[in-house]
């Protein structure tokens, strides 16, 4: 597809406001006390228009906005809820282009990626608004005269952080089962990455009654990014470099993984492919669609995985590549980009901590080495050409969610959202008593 002009350019697909104040109670609302910060891209390192500076009181102006709309869209039919949640992702489909050029602007990722998400997240809006058309209530005779109605109600009012990883895609899964159960929302993005996501909600605000999406800025978290997880590459990976082989080490070249833990019979020649895959995979424009390794969203956060990789290297463990920022030259020379960089070797240095294209390997000899190394995380991956081991290893993993020869984190678990955002309750009619 070649490359996206920027926001703004000529011939883009989007242009951003000058200031984001904050959106509340359908209006745009400035911050209490005044406050705005001024927002760059990663990409460039040019400042592209102001966001506003939120606190407390804000916050409470946007939640009380929120439980204003509550009982209104609470109130609402399932199947009125359904259609409106079919018009924005009719919406969202109609300008996924300009949205993923907005995240990559806002965030530094590649667009490729904004734009592999984005049909992820309009189908979420269409799979959550058929869901809950379709969802019933129940019923229980608990003896001959009394009997139980069981109903799902909204929670009411959901207050969210937005990460700046995937921000886009990341609001609409919590967005659209959460307003599909009839529940209000105040976002709250983080200072990375706020304007993406004002360009979303200001494409579909008409569709929602006012107050039922909030978006206060600044005062979100300003955590490091939330991490892709842990790979496990087991011997039999290497038997041969074929397609198989290729598609494991996509991970070293797209850097869709944190951390590697490699069989030992093979990490030495694992880890030098993989080096040398990486090293090749230097960053480039990332509105490019060709672009596998983007920026970093801000320069502190590049700063701090510098200093964090120093900090891995005098724990002794060794940095087999990159570990230095890059610079593109032209008008990406402000951006915030690393070299892509391979760690091999223990470290205090924590995996959720380094942000950007870094990959940590480590090895393991038996698998119950490798689980007592995976503890804490949400998703990990399973590398081996026998069908059986993601079957047989799959249920020893303490994490969440399982990927088994695959770096696509998939949607398997989507209907489970539905319950996070309802409750259900139960009235018992007795039926003698009339």
């Amino acid at each position: 597809m070649g490359r996206f002009a920027a926001p703004g350019e000529r011939g883009g697909v989007v242009s951003h406001r000058d200031r984001y104040d904050h959106f509340i109670g359908g209006e745009h609302v400035p911050p209490a006390e005044g406050g705005y910060t001024a927002h760059a891209t990663p990409v460039t390192g040019a400042v592209f228009t102001e966001v506003a500076r939120g606190t407390a009181g804000d916050v409470d102006r946007a939640l009380d906005a929120a439980h204003g709309a509550a009982d209104r869209w609470g109130g609402t039919s399932a199947a009125e809820r359904a259609t409106v949640l079919a018009e924005i992702a009719d919406r969202l489909e109609d300008h996924v282009e300009a949205l993923a050029v907005a995240e990559t602007w806002d965030t530094g990722r590649p667009v490729r990626e904004a734009l592999a998400d984005l049909p992820r997240a309009v189908g979420c809006f269409r799979h959550f608004g058929a869901l809950i058309r379709a969802q019933r209530g129940g019923v229980s005779r608990l003896d001959d005269d009394l009997v139980a109605f069981h109903l799902r109600e909204p929670i009411g009012v959901v207050d969210r952080f937005v990460p700046s990883h995937a921000p886009l895609l990341t609001a609409a899964v919590n967005l659209a089962p959460a307003l599909a159960a009839g529940n209000t929302a105040v976002l709250r993005p983080d200072d990375h990455a706020p304007a993406a996501l004002h360009v979303l909600v200001g494409l579909v605000a008409d569709l929602l009654p006012p107050g039922v999406v909030n978006v206060v800025t600044g005062v979100g978290a300003d955590e490091a990014p939330a991490g892709k997880g842990a790979d496990v590459f087991f011997a039999d990976v290497a038997a041969s470099r074929d397609a198989f082989y290729d598609r494991a080490m996509a991970g070293f070249t797209t850097f869709s993984l944190d951390r590697a833990l490699v069989q030992t019979p093979i990490h030495d020649r694992f880890l030098a492919d993989a080096t040398e895959r990486a090293r090749a995979a230097g960053p480039g424009h990332p509105l490019d669609t060709d672009t596998a390794v983007g920026a970093i969203a801000g320069r502190d956060r590049l700063d701090r995985t510098l200093s964090l990789i120093a900090i891995a290297e005098r724990d002794g463990a060794r940095v087999l590549c990159g570990g230095q920022p890059a610079d593109l030259g032209g008008e990406l020379s402000g951006g915030c980009y690393l070299e892509p960089t391979v760690i091999a070797g223990e470290t205090r240095v924590s995996r959720f901590d380094l942000a950007g294209p870094v990959v940590r390997v480590t090895s393991f000899d038996h698998f119950d080495d490798a689980v007592k190394q995976l503890c804490g995380l949400n998703g990990v991956g399973l590398w081996s050409r026998e069908a059986g081991v993601g079957f047989r290893t799959g249920r020893r993993v303490p994490a969440r969610r399982v990927r088994v020869n695959t770096f696509h984190s998939g949607d398997g678990d989507r209907d489970a959202l539905l319950d996070r955002y309802q409750r259900t309750k139960t009235v018992l009619v007795e039926q003698g008593c009339c």
